[in-house]
């Protein structure tokens, strides 16, 4: 094969849940376009990597100072959902079962990957309880042990004495990842979190 075809397979399979395989359907595929597709998607990609940039305040990407859920106060009601990245914030707006604000840590917690409490972005949550009067912290983080302790390690962060904790109830598999779960299961999980 073309080296210049193999290198783009390459790239594309490094994506998160595209294999050699779809790679190699989605290469061939922009080749094969007469309609400007490849071109289009270049330039695209360009532009937005270019301006797109995590907001200050939350982590949410954006192409303004700060992102339009932390400029919308009808969002300031009090509860900050931590997620992981950005994929759980869109699959929250997808359902709609969250009108607060979120905060975008970057990971988890794991010892195998060597991710440490420096490489999240963990130190902005006690300034947003203050700053947003955040009462209630609701964790939707993954369903697996790393999760878990990621969120205890949150909260043993926090010295405040007013702030409830909550977490994603039934309808969350152990081990769940949240872009897999579908809207019914995930306003379940999130009409049902528990105290933490």
């Amino acid at each position: 094969m073309n080296p210049q075809i193999e290198k783009l397979i390459k790239m594309f399979a490094r994506l998160p849940r595209v294999g050699n395989r779809a790679a190699t359907r989605i290469v061939l595929s922009l080749l094969a376009d007469k309609t400007g597709r490849a071109t289009a998607l270049a330039e695209t990609l360009n532009t937005v990597s270019s301006t797109i940039h995590p907001c200050p305040i939350c982590g949410i990407l954006t192409d303004g100072d700060i992102c339009e859920f932390c400029r919308d106060t009808s969002r300031a009601n009090g509860t900050l959902c931590v997620v992981r990245d950005m994929s759980d914030v869109i699959v929250f707006e997808k359902s709609s079962v969250f009108h607060g604000r979120y905060h975008i840590i970057g990971g988890v917690l794991s010892g195998i990957s060597g991710t440490t409490p420096a490489d999240l972005n963990i130190a902005g949550i006690q300034s947003r309880i203050k700053n947003e009067n955040i009462h209630e912290i609701i964790f939707a983080l993954p369903n697996t042990i790393e999760g878990k302790t990621t969120a205890n390690y949150i909260m043993s962060t926090i010295n405040d004495e007013n702030i409830t904790y909550t977490e994603l109830a039934s309808g969350v598999p152990l081990g769940g990842e949240l872009d897999y779960i579908d809207d019914g299961t995930l306003t379940l999980a999130f009409g049902g979190r528990k105290k933490l």
